[in-house]
């Protein structure tokens, strides 16, 4: 989990520009990324797009689409690796009242494997790396009361 949000952050710093975030942010801001355990324990990687678009949202300013699920690992080159346990993500999304997922096309062959009437009603974005992710969800809209960030 540590590693995942060390490389999210990575990408986002190394891509700072194409997502138009001032490069000054890195050196005047720090970041924490807390997930704590409770009564769920977390680890693996599928968390690295959602911690992406996180990071990329609070630099940005920019709200992030309701409704929106993902899973995927991401590498320092933004490629979107597949993760597995797609089923039972997909029924735990679908019970949250979730319509969009975002996930690697590389798992397109595990949903293909699902009974349609799980994934019915569900739209399902298949992704090749992390730009396309942030592309699908993050909006032009800020969010409420934005912070000025330099």
């Amino acid at each position: 989990m540590k590693e995942s949000a060390i490389i999210a952050l990575e990408y986002i710093k190394s891509n700072s520009t194409r997502l138009n975030i001032k490069p000054e942010v890195f050196e005047n801001w720090n970041f924490h990324v807390h997930i704590p355990e409770g009564a769920i324990p977390k680890d693996g990687p599928s968390a690295g797009i959602t911690m992406a678009t996180s990071i990329a949202s609070a630099l940005t300013q920019r709200k992030i689409r309701k409704k929106l699920a993902m899973t995927g690992e991401i590498t320092l080159r933004g490629k979107v690796l597949p993760v597995g346990g797609i089923k039972e993500k997909i029924l735990a999304a679908k019970r949250a009242g979730i319509t969009d997922i975002i996930m690697s096309e590389e798992n397109e062959k595990d949903v293909k494997e699902i009974n349609e009437i799980y994934t019915s009603g569900l739209t399902i974005h298949y992704i090749e790396n992390i730009l396309q992710v942030l592309e699908i969800a993050l909006l032009e809209e800020q969010v409420e009361s934005p912070l000025v960030i330099n």
